[in-house]
């Protein structure tokens, strides 16, 4: 088993993950932090994290024979993606989190997971096993720390020593009793600049996010209204939030990813506000195709980039391209545009 190991972890290099370790399945730790935040409502309308109940941090509930898992990572942050500290200062331009800029990575690295555990069974013959890239009730930030990928930082994103943050993770949950990584030790200290750089105060304590205050919950995972009192924080961030990534002391070894499908798509890396306003439907879903961004939905775009314009500066083109929004629109994208519209005394 050793040597298979072994072997698994060069397949996983040759497949183009960056590390792969191995965990056992033992989660209470991880359970009962589960449980503390689902019982002070953090998880806010995401009513899949309690409905799931143990499935999430139990692995052998979710499949049935598993003792280990197999969890890699892969590094998702774009070379050539327009800098996000000085967009942030140009508000007229959009913000979008940079692992959505290129290709959606659940297909991609399912796809490599798969390949891999082939491999495994061209040389073990059949086994148990099931792929995830988070696509099922899996803790898999808590799975990588256990595998030694690194460790959880108090913006709850798992932190590499030698290559910050900036990665995606994926699993594969087996039967095969293979040897087990050694965890890292944390090294976040006494460093608080993700939780004093939260535009949104979501960060409640170290390893505590209220995904209600949270700008990628906002406008990724809430499909209905955005609290009135957060819309002025969330600046000109229209499809997730890197603050907190940002600042992190780690990520000055973040490596460029090396994988094509990562780079920008369509401009998003640097859009005109006001440009993707005048989308039509037909057109965000040709320019999102394979993208993260897609599964948002039209309205959930279109209400984003309204706050992000209500927090813009006031102009002619600003006033008018949300004018155009009134009409023909849904009851929810017609409130964001009006609150914009207020923000600019209209």
């Amino acid at each position: 088993m050793d040597e298979l190991a072994n072997r698994i972890r060069a397949w996983g290099q040759e497949l183009g993950f960056q590390q792969l370790g191995i965990s056992d399945i033992e989660m209470e730790k991880h359970e009962a932090h589960l449980k503390d935040w689902l019982l002070k409502g953090f998880h806010g309308e995401m009513d899949y994290m309690q409905r799931h109940g143990t499935l999430r941090s139990r692995p052998q509930e979710l499949h049935p024979g598993t003792i280990r898992v197999i969890s890699v990572r892969m590094d998702y942050l774009p070379e050539s993606a327009a800098d996000i500290e000085e967009l942030l200062k140009e508000p007229s331009r959009g913000v979008v989190s940079r692992y959505a800029l290129g290709r959606d990575y659940h297909k991609m690295m399912r796809k490599r997971l798969q390949k891999l555990a082939r491999q495994i069974e061209e040389q073990t013959g059949p086994f148990g096993y099931r792929v995830f890239v988070d696509s099922a009730p899996v803790l898999e930030k808590a799975l990588a720390e256990k595998a030694g990928l690194g460790w959880i930082g108090k913006h709850s994103n798992l932190i590499n020593k030698s290559a910050g943050s900036w990665f995606f993770l994926g699993e594969i949950y087996t039967d095969l009793p293979l040897p087990t990584d050694t965890p890292v030790v944390n090294h976040c200290g006494d460093c608080t600049q993700c939780i004093d750089i939260c535009p949104t105060r979501a960060i409640v304590a170290p390893y505590t996010v209220d995904a209600r205050r949270c700008i990628s919950y906002l406008t990724i995972e809430l499909r209905g209204s955005i609290p009135e009192e957060l819309r002025p924080l969330m600046g000109n961030r229209i499809y997730g939030c890197d603050d907190c990534q940002l600042v992190c002391p780690w990520n000055r070894f973040a490596q460029p990813t090396q994988e094509q499908d990562f780079n920008p798509r369509n401009g998003l890396d640097a859009p005109e506000l006001i440009e993707l306003f005048q989308w039509t439907e037909e057109q965000f879903l040709q320019r999102t195709e394979g993208s993260a961004i897609r599964r948002i939905g039209f309205d959930s775009w279109l209400r984003n980039i309204a706050v992000a314009l209500g927090n813009a500066p006031t102009s002619g083109p600003v006033i008018k391209a949300l004018q155009s929004r009134l009409q023909n629109t849904s009851g929810m994208v017609r409130e964001h545009v009006e609150w914009a519209l207020t923000q600019h005394n209209l």
